[in-house]
């Protein structure tokens, strides 16, 4: 993994270090759809050749929001396009081996029509959600200005600390990764003990549901 890292790494600086602002856009573009490519290798990047004069602060952070927010619109596509009539079928006839059901799915949409904009607002700073998030505001039919307000917000958030903190850093940017790794774990660890509470209650709801059925 550290070797794909690397490789990686080095072909996001050569695309910056080639067409400069573009290539910030570019390569966050494809870290939205392509969530392998992560962002914490391209704006510390950044933020260090703007430490060393070679970019503008507000361009760079500019450019790399702009990038996010465009693989946002193509996955928000997505997900009003394809979303809906793959993700239903399969909550109909396979969610009961994951303890879900279409009613479940029902009830995510709706939240998401009631609390969209601090979800989308929010995802844009944790990692893997961050990209994924535009797939259920798309299913939602979300309004596209709403969707792009808080997506733009969000992004100039997460693309600003990545930046400021390669700033900070200078020729140690690459500490920055580290620091994100530590972050989305503690994000992995939260999001699993929230699966496991889930899974606990459904299974003593369904327990319920059987004892009261036998009575």
């Amino acid at each position: 993994m550290g070797r794909i890292l690397e490789q990686l790494g080095l072909w996001i600086e050569s695309i910056i270090l080639a067409i400069g602002y573009p290539g910030i856009t570019l390569v966050m573009l494809a870290e939205n759809l392509f969530p392998p490519i992560p962002s914490e290798l391209v704006m510390p990047f950044a933020g260090f050749l703007v430490g060393r004069g070679e970019m503008n602060l507000f361009l760079a952070i500019g450019a790399g929001t702009l990038g996010s927010v465009l693989g946002a619109i193509v996955l928000y596509y997505i997900g009003m396009l394809a979303g809906e009539p793959l993700v239903r079928p399969f909550f109909r006839h396979y969610g009961r081996f994951f303890l879900l059901s279409e009613q479940d799915l029902d009830k995510a949409l709706n939240a998401f029509t009631t609390y969209g904009d601090v979800i989308v607002l929010g995802g844009r700073v944790i990692p893997i959600i961050r990209s994924l998030i535009s797939l259920p505001a798309g299913m939602n039919r979300m309004p596209m200005g709403r969707f792009l307000i808080f997506t733009t917000l969000g992004s100039a958030v997460w693309t600003s600390l990545l930046t400021i903190g390669g700033v900070i850093l200078g020729a140690n940017w690459e500490f920055v990764i580290e620091i994100v790794d530590q972050y989305q774990k503690l994000v992995l660890v939260v999001l699993t003990m929230g699966a496991v509470v889930f899974v606990v209650q459904r299974l003593r709801s369904l327990r319920r549901v059987a004892l009261s059925r036998s009575e």
